[in-house]
């Protein structure tokens, strides 16, 4: 399969950004990335990533962060490792998803810091 086109990061407050990517799917399942950017001038201390899937997509395994879905709205916050991003520097975490039908990307990813 072709990886899916990543959509355009939203910048948030603080300058903190999300980058929604598929890195692989198969039939039902699916591998999903976020890298988070701080695009600001001082050290991130924290952040959330947030999304809606536009189908029936769950996450099944998420890995370097801390997941809080509510239906079809995803959120993501650090873990305690990962939660200071110097100005120009990133992080990434991945999660095994699942679906059933299409696998369209999701609306609204944004990124916030505290």
């Amino acid at each position: 399969p072709t990886p899916t086109p990543t959509p355009t990061p939203t910048p948030g407050p603080g300058g903190c950004t999300a980058a929604y990517r598929v890195v692989n799917q198969w039939g039902d399942g699916f591998i999903g990335g976020v890298i988070v950017t701080n695009r600001g001038t001082a050290p991130m201390n924290g952040w959330t990533v947030t999304w809606t899937f536009p189908g029936n997509q769950r996450i099944t395994n998420l890995w370097n962060g801390v997941l809080t879905p509510n239906g079809a709205n995803m959120s993501v916050r650090n873990q305690s490792y990962n939660g200071t991003i110097q100005p120009g520097a990133s992080t990434e975490f991945g999660f095994q998803g699942a679906f059933s039908g299409t696998n369209g990307l999701p609306t609204a990813v944004s990124c916030t810091t505290p």
